[in-house]
């Protein structure tokens, strides 16, 4: 299937009708958030997570509307097994690609205080991942028009909080790759973006974070609040669809504000 040129044609409103695509670390969160939300376009999901069990299918028609796969993502074989199984079960070649798989330590140490161990942990989960994810997504997504790889990063990138190296690390060598690989993807008709939340409401923002300094996040926003998934799963789902096909190469720092 690789190579192959595939124009999906929509017959309904659904603006992902027809397409298959591919959701990382689906299994809470803002990426829980995105696949629901895909599926909600029209979109065939493949839900994956180290914490999926199993293959699992949900809907009622002969062809399944969701499945889910457990994948460690920073595993090459099984990102090609998964996107093995995505084209399997849904018989069809896959359009769309969100990385969302990620992990940050919740100590939250200096870089002269980081473990040698939780250093490469991060990089093992967000950044060799995202590779593995990117480099397969490239070589088989589909042609032609529709094709999607979507990265999430982090504002934290860009606001270089103390406490994050690792991790802003990490996801700024995602950033790195998400604008060389669109301009290697040319004539592909394959975009590749990175959607860069700031302070979510998620369990990965909450984990080992006092009050105060939760306070102290929803203060620097302008507009006064942490960010929900729903706000991140919108901007996705946008990029998704073809009105989205004139965004290429670009970091969108989804924070209210918060970093500019």
């Amino acid at each position: 299937m690789a190579g192959e040129t595939t124009k999906v044609q929509k017959s309904s409103s659904l603006p992902l009708e027809g397409r298959v695509a591919i959701v990382t670390g689906a299994s809470g969160g803002i990426g829980k958030a995105i696949a629901s939300h895909l599926q909600s376009l029209g979109a065939r999901v493949a839900k994956a997570d180290l914490l999926v069990s199993e293959i699992n299918t949900s809907g009622t028609s002969p062809q399944p509307q969701a499945i889910a796969v457990r994948a460690d993502i920073s595993d090459p074989d099984q990102v090609k097994l998964l996107f093995d199984r995505t084209e399997q079960e849904f018989c069809s070649k896959i359009h769309i690609l969100v990385n969302c798989a990620g992990v940050m330590d919740p100590k939250y140490p200096a870089l002269a205080n980081t473990s040698v161990e939780d250093w490469d942990k991060t990089f093992n989960v967000n950044t060799r991942g995202a590779f593995f994810c990117s480099k397969e997504a490239a070589n088989r997504l589909a042609r032609g028009g529709g094709g999607r790889i979507i990265l999430i990063s982090t504002s934290i990138v860009g606001g270089l909080f103390p406490g994050y190296g690792a991790y802003a690390a990490s996801k700024a060598a995602v950033e790195t790759m998400a604008k060389i690989m669109a301009k290697e993807l040319k004539g592909s008709g394959i975009t590749v973006n990175c959607v860069a939340p700031g302070s979510v409401a998620t369990e990965l923002f909450f984990a080992g974070k006092t009050e105060e300094t939760i306070k102290r996040l929803v203060d620097s926003c302008p507009l006064g609040r942490l960010g929900q998934p729903e706000d991140v799963r919108k901007i996705v789902g946008f990029l998704a669809g073809d009105d989205g096909e004139w965004i290429n190469g670009q970091i969108i720092r989804a924070n209210g504000g918060s970093v500019v």
